[in-house]
């Protein structure tokens, strides 16, 4: 059975990873059938850059996708539309879902943005010296 899996690369403590077709026998870092992508989970945020077309070809051929890979792909939305197309719904369907569900997480990563940054005002606040009784 084929899976989607990461392939471990880069320097110790700095890891980068490759998405990869494998067969599920053969080591992490062994033999595999197509690179499908990469990881780098060293940034902030983190870049995932997938090859759409060739992961959707595997998942039409059965390949599944380790828990993880699966996770990225849902942090991609790569996961949705291949959920919708498998659902048989129609090209302009995905595409309008597809659209709406990231706006829904660029409206999300604003919000998180406006919350760090009141809670960083906020301590900020409470450890300032002008607050606190003299001795």
């Amino acid at each position: 059975m084929v899976k989607l899996r990461l392939r471990r690369e880069g320097k110790k403590g700095h890891a980068i990873y490759k998405v990869v077709a494998a067969d599920e026998r053969s080591p992490r870092d062994g033999a595999f059938l197509e690179v499908v992508g990469t990881y780098d989970p060293n940034t902030r945020p983190a870049r995932i850059n997938l090859k759409d077309t060739r992961v959707e070809h595997w998942l039409r051929k059965g390949a599944q996708p380790t828990d993880t890979v699966r996770s990225l792909f849902r942090r991609t939305g790569l996961w949705l539309r291949w959920t919708l197309a498998r659902q048989g719904k129609d090209e302009a369907t995905v595409a309008r879902v597809t659209e709406r569900w990231q706006m829904q997480q660029a409206d999300r990563q604003a919000r998180d943005a406006d919350r760090k940054a009141r809670r960083a005002e906020r301590k900020k606040k409470a450890a300032s010296p002008a607050d606190k009784p003299a001795a």
